[in-house]
């Protein structure tokens, strides 16, 4: 498959119809730009889990200021 867009204003890119498609993009979905030495690749980026995330915050407390940041690193 082949098709083509154009940038506008402030570099946005109307994604045509078939790569919509394809891609089963809907609006908010996040897309990833893949970039290696074939070209360049787009592709929809999974869902964040949420309540994953929701639940992982508690565990990140040791980063909750720069004291305990320069604390943990002064040594490095």
């Amino acid at each position: 498959m082949q098709t083509n867009s154009q940038l506008i204003h402030h570099n946005r890119v109307i994604m045509p119809d078939q790569v919509l498609r394809e891609l089963n993009l809907r609006e908010g979905d996040t897309v990833v730009f893949v970039c290696d030495q074939a070209g360049v690749h787009l592709r929809k980026a999974p869902p964040i889990d949420s309540l994953f995330t929701e639940a992982l915050q508690g565990t990140l407390s040791e980063w909750d200021s720069a004291a305990a940041d320069d604390e943990a690193y002064a040594d490095l």
